[in-house]
């Protein structure tokens, strides 16, 4: 019954991936995982997980940013799409990792060995992520709009026929990530993820790395995954109105082609909105930080210190590794 329900708890966070982690690369970044905060910086991630017995269980590795290795990755609104991808790969690791820890299964020598994870394994369980987001945000609100245009001809106009189609993906984005936060675990989860922005708005501030300190902290960030599928659907509603297409598979593969070309204009928005607070592209991420207040939840003192002792180990990799961040 407990493998079952980590099973279960480990498939519902990899379909919360996106709205749990930060894209961003240049800046410091995490991710909320089970019972624990994974953190990385430019070139090392690290990850604490607070197990059964109290004690908490640490790793680190070195990254290799793909932008450095290929330039072309670096351009602008490709590498939101690159960023996104390794982001979802880290993420599936650090899941993995946090999966095993919180049930106290990791071997003796676990903690220091690489956290390696089968090419096909990882392409399966991103290809089921993907398709479980086409499937629920793009699939079934084309469908529910099209029988809708069935009934009365007035959904069948352009412009109310994609914003229908958004507001039926928007909220039944909502629903999910408000029903999953019923479920207690998920709960913790959002709080770990509370966690994890207190304690990267402590860094980028310059502040101590203790609880108190990081505690004072807001837990909505404007750097979130929340903030980024928020806008991707609000960018999605505005491009399909300009796109004079009407049958329902002609629709739906517009959806598809342009989903890379919109996460990473979605990007872009939001790393200019991190950096210009107070412009009129922040006011676009403005949804996602309401939604923080479901996605994140106020962490205990313990919580907040795994997201420390996480960017701890990132940070101490990265220095040994002579990197340098870049803070905006």
């Amino acid at each position: 019954m407990r493998r079952w329900r980590k099973n279960l708890r480990f498939l519902t966070a990899i379909q919360l991936l996106p709205a749990l982690e930060s894209g961003e690369e240049i800046l410091v970044g995490g991710q909320a995982v089970l019972e624990g905060v994974m953190m990385r910086s430019p070139h090392a991630w690290g990850i604490a997980v607070r197990k059964p017995s109290g004690e908490i269980a640490t790793h680190s590795e070195p990254l290799e940013r793909p932008s450095e290795k290929h330039k072309w990755m670096a351009w602008p609104v490709v590498r939101g799409v690159m960023t996104l991808g390794h982001a979802m790969s880290l993420g599936f690791r650090a899941l993995r990792f946090s999966a095993n820890a919180a049930l106290d299964e990791l071997p003796g020598n676990d903690q220091g060995k690489k956290v390696e994870i089968s090419g096909w394994l990882a392409g399966v369980n991103i290809a089921f992520s993907v398709a479980f987001f086409i499937f629920m945000y793009k699939y079934l609100p084309l469908l529910a709009t099209t029988e809708l245009k069935k009934v009365n001809p007035v959904f069948g106009q352009q412009f109310v026929f994609n914003l229908v189609d958004g507001l039926i993906r928007i909220g039944m984005f909502l629903l999910f990530v408000w029903g999953v936060s019923l479920w207690k675990d998920i709960r913790r989860v959002y709080e770990y993820h509370g966690a994890e922005h207190k304690t990267v708005f402590a860094f980028e501030n310059g502040d101590p790395l203790n609880t108190g300190a990081v505690q004072k902290y807001s837990t909505f960030h404007p750097r979130c995954g929340t903030s980024f599928l928020m806008t991707v659907m609000i960018i999605s509603m505005t491009v399909y109105m300009l796109i004079p297409v009407h049958t329902f598979w002609a629709r739906f593969g517009i959806r598809i082609a342009l989903l890379p070309l919109i996460a990473g204009v979605s990007y872009e928005i939001i790393r200019f909105a991190a950096k210009h607070r107070g412009s009129l592209f922040a006011l676009m991420t403005a949804p996602g930080l309401w939604l923080q207040r479901i996605t994140t939840q106020p962490p205990d003192d313990r919580q907040v210190e795994c997201a420390i002792v996480a960017l701890d180990e990132a940070m101490a990799l990265e220095k040994l590794r002579g990197g340098e961040l870049v803070i905006a």
